[in-house]
């Protein structure tokens, strides 16, 4: 009976970041119909989807492959949230696989011979069997490398908000094309991302808090406003039950160190705001790594207390420029005398 049907298998794959002979990818298994995000979504549509992007039913232990465009192909379990993870090296160079724009190619699937697949196929619940993805592997002529906050750093969603409401309100009842930009933002990184030579692909990667069930939303909302592409780096909020080993460092902090470690050849430019933690992160990692970080900019919130905090953090900070910054066009500017930007 229809009543009783059963949703299809799929995989979500995040975009992630790789190197000359590492892969890195990350996605999870679910029993859902994909998410359609529109634009001019109606009220319902966007609550339908707010509500199937949380009430997601994860795929336990599921047996899955990855395709390179070469033919190799390499497996790996889910976790017991669905989560999967390819984390290995290879003995050949993956640049040579990268299309013009810096990113790999992937393509990632369910095991065929795995008993639980084997079960949902017969019963109908597999649609497809191929799902695609991809990785960030910067090109050799990329000149440095942006890490940026999201979180009223690009988005207006008001984590200064009393107690929050106003990102539990733009979250939940805003659909991604009606979420407002910051004024200038998007320009300012297609700048960065493009270089001095104009050309330069200098690689994007985006951080924030939200959970890996916001980032076909995220994802939406940086593609419609005319962002550079780029790895968008979300947490798990763990259950209560949940014993997975929790993280040394906060989320943010933990993947900043993690982008350096991982391109120890390349500078980067760090882009926060002023509301929550970013100054905190960007100093202590501007002080493990003192002659790669070329510039701090901080967006500007209306929270008098915290910008008090942070301009105090930055007039005392003499490791590289730390800039608050009320508007792009100041960030813009600095770059553009520095020769970051044309």
């Amino acid at each position: 009976m229809a009543l009783f049907k059963r949703d299809p298998w799929i995989l979500d794959v995040y975009r992630t970041y790789g190197g000359e002979h590492h892969l890195y990818v990350r996605g999870r298994a679910l029993e859902d119909q994909p998410l359609k995000h529109y634009e001019q979504q109606t009220f319902y549509q966007t609550l339908r989807n707010t509500w199937r992007t949380f009430a997601t039913d994860e795929i336990r232990n599921a047996l899955v492959v990855l395709t390179l465009s070469n033919g190799d192909k390499f497996e790996t379990r889910a976790d017991h949230e669905g989560y999967f993870l390819f984390n290995l090296e290879v003995d050949y160079n993956l640049l040579d696989l990268v299309d013009e724009s810096g990113y790999l190619p992937v393509v990632v699937s369910f095991h065929e011979d795995n008993a639980a697949f084997a079960k949902a196929k017969i019963q109908k619940r597999i649609a497809i069997n191929r799902f695609s993805g991809e990785i960030l592997i910067p090109k050799e002529t990329s000149s440095y490398g942006i890490i940026s906050d999201i979180d009223d750093t690009i988005m207006h969603t008001g984590v200064t908000s009393f107690l929050k409401m106003r990102v539990a309100f733009n979250t939940f009842f805003k659909n991604y094309d009606r979420r407002v930009p910051l004024k200038g933002a998007a320009s300012l990184y297609q700048l960065l991302h493009r270089g001095m030579g104009g050309n330069d692909h200098n690689p994007m990667f985006y951080l924030s808090n939200s959970p890996w069930n916001l980032y076909k939303y995220l994802e939406k909302f940086l593609d419609f406003h005319g962002f550079p592409k780029g790895p968008i780096l979300l947490r798990d909020f763990p259950t209560p039950w949940d014993r997975t080993p929790k993280l040394k460092r906060p989320h943010k902090a933990h993947e900043l160190l993690n982008i350096l470690k991982h391109y120890p050849d390349l500078k980067f430019i760090l882009i926060g705001d002023s509301g929550e933690h970013d100054a905190d992160y960007y100093k202590e990692v501007a002080q493990q790594f003192p002659d790669r970080i070329l510039t701090i900019y901080l967006r500007s919130v209306k929270h008098s207390k915290k910008m008090a905090r942070v301009k105090a953090i930055a007039d005392s900070f003499t490791i590289c420029p730390m800039i608050l910054v009320e508007e792009s066009n100041e960030a813009v500017k600095h770059a553009r005398q520095h020769g970051w930007i044309v």
